[in-house]
């Protein structure tokens, strides 16, 4: 059974960081793409960061580029996603997602397979 954990979220000031880690069970993802998506209430669930299979590639939103990065440890079956100069708008449920069936990285909800259940990250002004 696959599972994806996310940790690492709470409660920061603006101009504060967190680092999020996913963690990947049940199944090895090292062939591929992996991403962070984020829905705060009542909006639809958006693209944060993606990176590809081995590290090299990477995409972001407009929004966080240059605040937020992606890594990934293929040997941990872990992602990452450190965030910097965090801001209030920042604050929702922060999700990391597979591409089962790619590893390139996509911006697109629906190109990622396995989802975990969320970390929340409140951004305090």
């Amino acid at each position: 059974q696959v599972q994806l954990v996310e940790s690492g979220g709470g409660l920061v000031q603006a101009g504060g960081s967190l680092r999020l880690s996913c963690g990947a069970s049940g199944r090895t993802f090292s062939s591929y793409a992996m991403g962070w998506f984020r829905q705060a209430p009542g909006k639809e669930r958006e693209f944060v960061a993606a990176i590809s299979w081995g590290g090299g590639r990477t995409y972001y939103s407009d929004s966080v580029k240059g605040r937020f990065t992606i890594s990934r440890d293929n040997a941990k079956n872990t992602v990452y996603l450190q965030m910097n100069s965090l801001k209030p708008e920042d604050t929702a449920v922060y999700y990391c997602a597979v591409r089962g069936s790619s590893g390139s990285p996509s911006m697109g909800v629906r190109d990622y397979n396995y989802w975990g259940q969320g970390t929340q990250v409140t951004v305090s002004s």
